[in-house]
């Protein structure tokens, strides 16, 4: 009896998946494919993903799969010169079953995996019942993959009809695939890439106009925006004027480092001071000139993110730890954010990086050696980037800045693929080591860059960079090829069970960019009060203690 119900669910299974088959004209290989890739997203990845990323990340890695199972076949078919044939009973009874069982089976391993991935995150695991929501949101996100690829190729072969009037139906299949991909690249390259980015940076523009209630316009002079100040509030853009308004006041420095300190001087530039970004960089330093910030003791240049955004952590830990003898110039290039930015604008941030920064070291050469500030350079996230782009290489960055201090660094930076590229035998890809960590060194935590028994005298140059953060490991090299940073030793918060696999790796740490910036302070791309220990590197303050340094790491992390 129990024999007989068994192949009766089994032969209902088959009779079920044959008929979904065919309603909806799916290749068995397609679906074996599909149901492979998709179990396999579900493995962990960099950071914690809840349901709806993660449901987003298998939808697309099982259309990838589908995708993968069709070529598979039409190319053995086309081996064998054969037309492809349908799959026998058993076949299809036993990838329903294997799909089924085993689909249940990665959704319990994966809520595991994430609650793993949690822990090690720092963050709050999610519900485990909230696992049911994954296969639905992945069946509607590869069904909706799948119907835009049978759109095209709908097209295509009405385009290929239409063409073999004309020509023969080789050349007319050829023709067709090429008109219809090339209309594609166009589209989404020129026409609707132009129409998108002027409505979204009309969007980001509306935005730029309002204030936080937070921000009030500075009364000091040291401050641009204020009554004396060159530049108008008005125009400093919504990041800009946050800027101004912000940051520590002398008695909140002194009530820390618990030794006299001055009001730190900041200028700013917004897209709306000035027209160009040459324009706008002179703006910024003429204003800061008339503030006093080149008789200061350290003046701080940063690339700030596209909105002009200046990560608080970062220029509050720099005014601390230099007493409040400081000045900070910023600018700003860009009304979208900085992944938009990156995407359509890359220009502006290279222009801006090197126009600021030019344009400071100018005035600064200008004046007697004995009287110049001590010059640092700051960039997180695409600020890096920009940041960057004024300097050729290590022994310029050490000849011209006192320190330089890249946290989060994307990618796609220059130098920080070269540096990390041309590392020392032996040193991880997490934490490279670089000349002996003569002046440049990396770091996943700011109070020990290695090498830690190697001298670092004169200028000092720091990456920031989290083990656990896509912002930095995310490339498209990871679709085809094992990352460094997975063959190495993993870094203290990425799940030990993360496995590289083609494809399905390049889909996870993309889909963990979503959650890069929602993490808990230390992890992901979230740096915030890491900056303190960061500082006091390059700095190097007098009488400062590790107690003084956790102290402030505990006020600036938000």
């Amino acid at each position: 009896m129990a024999g007989d119900a068994t192949g009766a669910a089994l032969a209902r299974l088959d009779t079920l998946a044959r008929t979904s088959a065919r309603r909806l004209a799916l290749v068995p290989p397609g679906v074996a494919g599909a149901l492979l890739l998709a179990a396999v997203s579900l493995t962990p990845s960099l950071l914690p993903r809840p349901p709806l990323f993660q449901g987003i990340v298998t939808g697309v890695a099982a259309a990838a799969g589908y995708g993968l199972g069709v070529l598979c076949s039409w190319c053995w078919s086309a081996v064998r010169d054969r037309p492809r044939r349908a799959w026998p009973r058993w076949a299809t009874t036993a990838l329903a079953v294997v799909g089924a069982v085993g689909g249940i089976v990665m959704l319990l391993l994966g809520a595991r995996w994430q609650r793993e991935a949690h822990r090690l995150a720092g963050s709050e695991p999610t519900p485990v019942a909230s696992v049911l929501l994954v296969p639905v949101i992945a069946v509607l996100v590869a069904g909706l993959v799948l119907v835009a690829a049978r759109g095209l190729r709908a097209l295509t072969r009405r385009l290929v009809r239409l063409l073999q009037r004309r020509i023969g139906p080789k050349a007319a299949q050829a023709l067709g695939v090429l008109v219809v991909v090339g209309l594609g690249v166009t589209l989404v390259s020129g026409v609707l890439a132009d129409a998108g980015l002027r409505a979204l940076d009309a969007s980001f523009a509306v935005g730029d106009l309002t204030t936080p209630s937070s921000a009030r316009r500075p009364e000091s002079a040291l401050r641009s925006g204020s009554a004396e100040s060159l530049v108008g509030w008005d125009d400093l853009g919504r990041e800009g004027r946050v800027f101004v308004a912000g940051g520590p006041t002398a008695e909140q420095i002194e009530d820390v480092v618990g030794t006299a300190a001055m009001d730190p001087i900041r200028a700013f530039a917004g897209l709306g001071n000035a027209d160009d970004a040459e324009e706008r960089a002179e703006l910024a330093v003429d204003d800061l000139e008339r503030a006093g910030g080149f008789d200061r003791e350290h003046l701080l240049v940063v690339t700030t993110t596209g909105t002009g955004w200046v990560e608080p952590s970062a220029a509050a830990g720099f005014e601390y730890v230099t007493g409040g003898d400081s000045a900070i110039v910023a600018m700003q290039y860009s009304h979208l954010p900085s992944w938009l930015s990156f995407v359509v604008d890359a220009q502006r941030a290279r222009e801006a990086g090197r126009g600021l920064f030019d344009a400071v070291y100018q005035r600064w050469t200008a004046l007697p050696p004995d009287d110049r500030p001590r010059l640092y350079v700051f960039g997180e996230s695409l600020g890096s980037f920009g940041a960057e782009e004024a300097f050729s290489g290590e022994f310029d960055l050490a000849n011209r800045t006192t320190g330089a201090l890249f946290v989060g660094p994307p990618s796609f930076n220059r130098l920080w693929g070269e540096l990390s590229a041309d590392r020392d035998p032996g040193s991880p890809q997490i934490e490279p080591v670089y000349r002996d960590g003569r002046v440049v060194r990396f770091a996943t935590r700011a109070e020990s860059p290695p090498p830690a028994d190697r001298p670092w005298e004169g200028s000092r140059v720091l990456y920031l960079q989290h083990a656990s953060d896509p912002v930095t490991w995310w490339s498209p090299d990871l679709l085809l090829r094992r990352p460094d940073w997975l063959e190495d030793e993993r870094g203290a918060d990425v799940p030990g069970g993360m496995r590289w696999v083609p494809l399905v790796t390049f889909f996870q740490v993309s889909g963990d960019l979503a959650m890069a910036f929602d993490t808990e302070p230390g992890h992901g791309h979230n740096f915030s009060g890491e900056h303190a220990a960061a500082w006091v590197q390059l700095v190097r303050p007098d009488g400062w203690t590790e107690d003084t340094t956790e102290e402030l790491r505990r006020l600036l992390r938000r």
